[in-house]
């Protein structure tokens, strides 16, 4: 176990099955942002969404840690700068970056950027979180990966050997980085705080980081855009792929590790795919399910249990 690395809990099985039964229905939570950031562009800026939605969130979890409010006050002053460090990569970056880069770059170029996280987060994990990964956890990574790259060359190799990337795609590239700090620390650092706490202090510092970005955005809009309908866009933001998401994220980072529950980023394009048919009419094609038949196995496969242990 290396130094300042959070033990895991002891093993109950009941919070372990509900944590992989998470791994694969987090995904399609997660899947709403990728149709908020469509919808969203020329309703609501950016900055301003990714603020907004961070502070419903911020209101729906405040009922949840205000009887414990002395001891998240308490651990909070000694956690300051993890939970600043924390809303820096989560909250201001993986939360407004992509809603900027979704203004000037394809969905397929968030895919395949996003896709590097994690084989990101298992090859610094395993290094820094000292988790060892099992040959079918390899194998199934691999597959997942392949899947997912079938998926975004949309069965082409010339597709994909054409892809070209633009100045916006280094938007996501932050956002990916980010990701895989906000993961990795996550597991790293020592907390006194609960879940529910530790994610309401660095929301909370983290729409503090965004505040200026956003009062910026919004002085300087074209047009007025406080409607009904960017309100309720704001709302499900904050609860769906906010709020719900982030607190199943960090719940099965305690329960599986971060390698195994890095798996989710696989399956998230897919469930994106099938959100875009429901919510915007785009039907999915043959490609699509040649992947999802590649990616389902290597995510069954990964996290299987015992697939990865700890040194």
């Amino acid at each position: 176990m290396p130094r300042g690395a959070t033990p895991l809990p002891s093993v109950n099985l009941t919070s372990t099955r509900l944590a992989e039964i998470l791994l694969w229905v987090t995904p399609a939570i997660w899947s709403s942002n990728y149709i908020i950031a469509r919808v969203g562009v020329g309703v609501v800026p950016p900055n301003t969404l990714a603020f907004g939605r961070w502070l419903v969130a911020l209101s729906l979890m405040l009922p949840l840690v205000w009887r414990e409010r002395r001891a998240l006050v308490e651990h909070g002053r000694r956690e300051w700068k993890q939970l600043l460090s924390f809303g820096a990569l989560g909250t201001w970056i993986c939360g407004s970056f992509p809603y900027i880069a979704g203004q000037t770059t394809s969905a397929t170029n968030i895919a395949l950027i996003y896709s590097a996280a994690p084989v990101g987060i298992t090859l610094v994990g395993s290094y820094l979180l000292r988790e060892r990964l099992a040959l079918r956890q390899r194998l199934g990574m691999l597959l997942a990966l392949a899947g997912l790259m079938f998926i975004i060359s949309k069965g082409s190799l010339d597709a994909l050997l054409g892809i070209r990337f633009v100045a916006g795609d280094l938007w996501i590239v932050a956002a990916t980085l980010a990701w895989i700090g906000f993961t990795l620390l996550q597991q790293w650092w020592k907390t006194g705080l609960t879940p529910v706490q530790r994610l309401f202090g660095s929301t909370l510092a983290g729409l503090l980081i965004l505040f200026p970005f956003t009062w910026y955005e919004t002085a300087n809009a074209a047009v007025g855009w406080l409607t009904p309908y960017a309100c309720l866009l704001i709302f499900i933001a904050g609860l769906v792929p906010g709020l719900m998401a982030y607190l199943a994220y960090t719940f099965m980072l305690r329960q599986l590790g971060a390698t195994r529950t890095a798996l989710l980023l696989y399956l998230s394009p897919i469930y994106a795919v099938l959100a875009a048919w429901i919510v915007l009419g785009e039907a999915p094609h043959w490609f699509h399910a040649a992947g999802a038949a590649l990616v389902l196995p290597g995510i069954y496969l990964s996290s299987k249990r015992r697939a990865a242990a700890r040194v």
